[in-house]
């Protein structure tokens, strides 16, 4: 091979290289994108085995330390997308059109957020401001801890399903072994706990049936008071067949765990 034949190749494969590197660099460096979704970088990390820790403390401790990042990345997230709505809010009000990328994320939204796409855009936006708010801390933790036995359960082990979620597709995820007869829900399986905290967050936040929790949290905000796990677990009647009574007992959970929760 020619010596300049060598050198053009050599160029070639330097300037690829460039590129590739920009593009990664690019990528690394860009802010998140609201079409991403928020993920921890420990998020497909084997779940750790709970059943293995003996002491009760150093269980709750393991198991608050393992999801509270999460939950804390995805209410990050959920800040942001109220802070872009308001943005979007003030631009109307001050009588400036949307963009054409604002259209795109905001018919985003609207579709994630099961908002009906015929109301007017203002409504739209603060019907969004609605579903689109933080769970605190606390809350997620004890339904976590509640619906998994602590991280115990095979959905939570095998599936990173920490918070009871069904699916009505087959094979979406675990048949669960007292399904009656004729019914065909599944307990879903994610494919890291960044997803599964993300979609948890998601139905409370969107479904017809946690209404209630939703207008307790936006009562709150209004009156400028602390989003607490207490108030909004008011809002969890529909979440579990035993209505009240796990809302008392989540309540109860919340209390009795608060030293290892604010750790």
């Amino acid at each position: 091979m020619h010596k300049r034949e060598t050198s053009k190749i050599v160029l070639i494969v330097v300037a690829v290289m460039a590129i590739t590197v920009a593009l990664a660099w690019k990528t690394a460096s860009r802010d998140p994108d609201i079409f991403d979704y928020p993920e921890t970088k420990e998020a497909a990390n084997p779940v750790p085995d709970f059943s293995a820790i003996s002491d009760t403390n150093e269980k709750k401790r393991a198991f608050f330390n393992y999801l509270r990042p999460e939950v804390e990345k995805q209410n990050e997230y959920l800040l942001s997308l109220r802070h872009y709505l308001q943005t979007l809010q003030r631009k109307l009000n001050a009588g400036h059109g949307l963009t054409r990328e604002d259209d795109k994320r905001l018919s985003w939204l609207i579709k994630e957020y099961r908002v009906d796409d015929n109301r007017r855009t203002e409504d739209q936006i603060k019907l969004l401001l609605n579903r689109v708010d933080i769970l605190p801390v606390e809350l997620v933790l004890m339904q976590a801890a509640n619906e998994s036995a602590w991280g115990t359960s095979r959905f939570a082990s095998e599936g990173y399903n920490f918070y009871g979620l069904w699916c009505y597709k087959k094979g979406c995820g675990f048949v669960p072994n007292l399904r009656s007869s004729g019914e065909k829900h599944e307990v879903a399986k994610f494919e890291n706990i960044s997803r599964a905290t993300y979609h948890y967050m998601r139905n409370l936040n969107r479904h017809s049936a946690y209404k209630e929790l939703r207008h307790i949290r936006a009562s709150l905000r209004r009156a400028q008071l602390p989003i607490t796990g207490l108030a909004l677990a008011e809002g969890l009647m529909s979440y579990s067949e035993r209505g009240a009574a796990y809302v008392n007992e989540l309540q109860h959970m919340i209390r009795f765990n608060q030293e290892y929760i604010n750790e």
